[in-house]
């Protein structure tokens, strides 16, 4: 019977690990099916963790967490967890390949992961001038025009956030209404440096070795296809829910979700299941930074060493 299940490998499972055996807990096992780090270990340029001095990479940032972690006793086991039931006062976790574990237990820390928009050269310049991140990236392109790909509140929102720093923001969307907030379209029309490039189709991001140097759109209507001068292009046309493990047998969800298929917490990460918490990307209102899905992690096992007495 373990203490802990841990659920993800990233920022937020990693500090659950760390504080939870550090904390006296015997017996914590974090499920992650490669190696640890999470997302964040695709992001080439590290600035904004606090306490860290030069740029890094993400896989550099996240290096030293997993020896960290295991030096205070957080077991790695390399497997998926497919499903997760409650069994009485405690949880039953089955593995892709039919493995059970039980646990007093839970935290889920799978995180989130950002939809593909699908376009040409999407891909192959992720990282190299397409990003998913406009807090963790937009400040390499401050004083340039960048592009904002989406219509919905998450795009508007980045889009003027992106306005304070850049020269010049190109909002680019399929239809020529949104699907936000009237007080955020309003921030949009109303700033000078936001041009909206609406009911147009992205073709595709082109560029060289260095990196993106534009973006080609067409007009849905005419057909006019138009070449957006931009290095940089920040996609926000939704994110996939890492939640299949807490899919249940008859197609419901083993706690409280928001219609977008986020976790329900509370400030302590406790979902309405005791016993089962939430931490990271996963969770409702989560800022989706490092230093936050940490401080998540954190705090659900602090509160975990005391449910478990």
């Amino acid at each position: 019977m373990l203490d802990l299940a841990i659920i993800g490998g990233g920022p937020a499972g990693l500090t659950a690990g760390l504080y939870a055996t550090r904390g006296g807990l015997n017996n914590v096992v974090m499920f992650e099916m490669g190696m640890p780090g999470g997302q964040i270990t695709g992001s080439s340029e590290i600035e904004n963790y606090p306490g860290q001095g030069p740029v890094m990479s993400g896989m550099d940032l996240m290096a030293s967490w997993p020896e960290q972690c295991q030096k205070f006793g957080l077991k790695h086991e390399m497997a998926e967890i497919s499903k997760v039931e409650k069994i009485g006062d405690n949880f039953k976790l089955v593995t892709s390949d039919n493995k059970e574990f039980e646990a007093r237990s839970v935290l889920i820390a799978t995180g989130s992961v950002p939809r593909r928009a699908g376009f040409k050269g999407e891909n192959e310049f992720f990282g190299r001038g397409v990003s998913t991140c406009a807090t963790c990236d937009g400040f390499f392109y401050r004083g340039k025009e960048v592009a904002v790909i989406g219509g919905g509140d998450s795009a508007l929102e980045e889009a003027y956030y992106l306005s304070k720093m850049c020269k010049k923001v190109y909002l680019v969307h399929r239809r020529d209404t949104y699907r936000a907030a009237p007080s955020t379209i309003a921030h949009v029309k109303n700033t000078e440096n936001i041009e909206e490039v609406t009911n147009v189709s992205v073709e595709e991001v082109f560029g060289d070795a260095s990196g993106v140097l534009g973006l080609r759109v067409k007009c849905n209507k005419t057909g006019e296809v138009r070449e957006l001068p931009t290095p940089g292009v920040f996609v926000f046309v939704g994110r996939n829910v890492l939640n299949a493990p807490l899919k249940q047998a008859d197609g419901t969800f083993l706690c409280n979700m928001s219609e977008n298929g986020e976790v329900i917490v509370d400030l302590k990460m406790r979902t309405n299941v005791k016993g089962l918490y939430a931490a990271g990307d996963i969770r409702i209102d989560a800022a989706k930074q490092v230093v936050c899905a940490a401080a998540d992690g954190a705090t659900a096992a602090v509160d975990i060493i005391e449910y478990l007495g």
